[in-house]
């Protein structure tokens, strides 16, 4: 199956999850609309397709993998919410449309994400699918990649190097906590969700979502100064005109685009060991580079 299709039947299928996770009945429906708003913005799932695709090509229960899946795109959707506000990168457009914080107001749009991130750990914590001890470690697991020691910790390095000159070490250190984290944590929580793995599969996994990882942030980067501002849902060098560290910015435009092109064959190359088995995982390597959003 074509990639884009199989990516479409992933972000239904969280979706539809999703849709049943958020409770309408609470004291203040404005809060779940702008939850809800967040949640269904446009994304393209990639981070629960993840989950789903290491799943299955390890042989476990798709079903088993619905409350992680779920929970990391709550997660990365929390994490725009802020990423958006003022104090953070003060943009009013996320994938096209009036970011949250626009659509309803600062104070709302905060506490959404605060409660998206909530959301998350409850949504593995009540999935009556796995055991106690898979639980605690998928809830491990994504609370290690989401704070201080991965996703938050490369926001906040990222913050406090805007218009400050980094090396590449330093580039790819912040993008391994700021979008990488979660992607390795999609794979590693697909896998945990399918049982166990053996050393070489999981060091196999590991190395391919680092490439994939920074490969994602590469392409980012570079569709910052060549993508359409309609497709990319958001106005076009809005990156360079914050004076942000990116890899064009540091490699030049060529450059990054030979680093991209590195880090999808380091991609490919890790997944041997599964054989024809990762044709899924392949095919999203090859999407993530390509893509033109």
């Amino acid at each position: 199956m074509e990639i884009r299709s199989q990516l479409k039947q992933y972000q239904a299928r969280v979706d539809q999850h999703l849709q049943r996770c958020i409770d309408t009945r609470g004291i203040d429906p404005e809060l779940q609309s702008a939850m809800t708003y967040a949640l269904f913005n446009g994304g393209k799932r990639v981070r629960p397709a993840l989950v789903y695709m290491v799943c299955d090509m390890l042989g476990g229960n798709t079903e088993q993998a619905d409350s992680a899946a779920a929970a990391i795109e709550c997660i990365h959707s929390y994490s725009l919410v802020h990423d958006d506000l003022p104090a953070m990168d003060d943009d009013d457009l996320r994938r096209g449309k009036p970011t949250c914080h626009i659509a309803y107001d600062e104070a709302t749009a905060i506490l959404a994400g605060d409660a998206l991130q909530c959301l998350a750990f409850e949504l593995i914590s009540e999935d009556p699918l796995l055991s106690a001890e898979t639980r605690i470690d998928l809830i491990r697991q994504l609370s290690h990649a989401s704070g201080y020691r991965g996703m938050v910790a490369g926001q906040s390095f990222d913050l406090r190097h805007v218009g400050k000159p980094l090396d590449l070490e330093q580039l790819e250190a912040m993008h391994r906590h700021k979008t990488g984290a979660l992607l390795s944590c999609a794979i590693s929580m697909g896998a945990r969700c399918s049982g166990e793995i053996s050393a070489v599969q999981q060091q196999a996994l590991n190395q391919y979502a680092a490439a994939i990882g920074l490969a994602f942030q590469v392409q980012d980067d570079i569709l910052d100064i060549e993508g359409e501002a309609a497709v990319i849902g958001k106005p076009q060098g809005s990156d360079l005109e914050q004076n942000k560290p990116t890899y064009p910015a540091l490699l030049g435009l060529d450059g990054a685009k030979l680093k991209l092109k590195q880090l999808h064959q380091q991609a490919i190359t890790a997944l041997a060991p599964f054989a024809e088995a990762a044709d899924e995982l392949k095919a999203l390597a090859d999407f993530i580079v390509q893509r033109d959003h």
